[in-house]
């Protein structure tokens, strides 16, 4: 929808590429998030092009659950991180769930090293409780695209999900993702 909006690309950059970068920024900064200024720190992007992608956004944003992305598996958690799944550094993102498993926000949370990044259960539940979420999944990558989950991905899973229970906010999972597949985290 992004692309019929912008009608072209620029020199060096074709329409759909262009695109792709705007909704990469969406995806980072969230729907709801998103300023004209934002949109205008994209190079090819005026400031009349920025602002009807700010109407799309709203529209897109007014339909409510009909554009919503309903959460139902491990695999959809996991087409949903494609940004970072092949990153160098470990990144960890949180998907705040409504009641019918669509997706309210998703959240970079922590962005680490090569082989570590900081995860506490207040980062992952203060967005959750502001946006009134029922559930919360947690993804991060493994840069050196292994998937099996390390001592300490288990025990913050742990932590997150004892601090789930508390807080009476579902937590869902926790997966491993790279770009050959996904683990789940079991406890």
């Amino acid at each position: 929808m992004i692309a019929i909006v912008l009608g072209s690309g620029i020199k060096g950059c074709n329409v759909l590429e262009l695109a792709r970068k705007i909704e990469k920024l969406i995806t980072q900064k969230s729907v709801n998030n998103v300023t004209l200024e934002d949109l205008l720190g994209i190079r090819g992007l005026g400031k009349v092009k920025a602002i009807q992608i700010l109407a799309v956004i709203s529209l897109a944003g007014r339909l409510g659950s009909e554009c919503s992305v309903e959460v139902l598996s491990v695999k959809d958690i996991w087409n949903l991180c494609a940004d970072f799944r092949s990153s160098k550094k470990e990144h960890i993102v949180a998907f705040y769930l409504d009641t019918q498993q669509r997706l309210i926000e998703r959240r970079i949370i922590s962005v680490g090293t090569l082989d570590a990044s900081i995860l506490h259960p207040r980062e992952v539940f203060e967005p959750a409780l502001q946006l009134s979420a029922a559930g919360v999944v947690l993804a991060h990558n493994h840069p050196s695209g292994s998937l099996a989950p390390s001592d300490e991905d288990i025990t913050i899973t742990k932590r997150v999900a004892d601090a789930g229970d508390l807080l009476g906010i579902i937590f869902v999972n926790h997966i491993i993702v790279s770009t050959g597949g996904y683990e789940v985290i079991e406890l």
